[in-house]
């Protein structure tokens, strides 16, 4: 059973990759086929944008720094406080954790400006 499960998201992923390609040629080569003009494949290229690795590592570092800082604010909490410990910790995490992606947006977007 977990083979066929398996076969099944291989196969869609697949079949997903090769419909998207597929049409994306077939369309190529019909506007070829009637003169337009090339420079619409590369439309997006021209423009400056940060590189992907940048971005990832960026955003990957500020929700990690997010869920620790709520990890730490969290744990202050539960020890001076009386608020319930169970409510505590995925509440402040998540809320930090979100905040850090927040601050990743704003700052990806500054290094697309660059």
């Amino acid at each position: 059973m977990e083979a066929l499960i398996t076969f099944i998201i291989f196969g869609s992923i697949f079949a997903i990759a090769y419909l998207y390609f597929s049409t994306r040629n077939k369309e190529r080569l019909a506007l070829i086929e009637k003169g337009a003009d090339a420079s619409i494949f590369v439309k997006g290229k021209k423009e400056r944008t940060a590189p992907i690795w940048k971005v990832l590592i960026l955003n990957l570092a500020l929700l990690l720094m997010g869920i620790g800082l709520g990890i730490f604010i969290a744990s202050l909490l539960d020890n001076y406080t009386t608020l319930n410990s169970d409510a505590i910790y995925p509440a402040i995490i998540f809320f930090t954790a979100g905040v850090g992606l927040f601050i990743g947006f704003n700052m990806t977007k500054n290094l697309d400006k660059e």
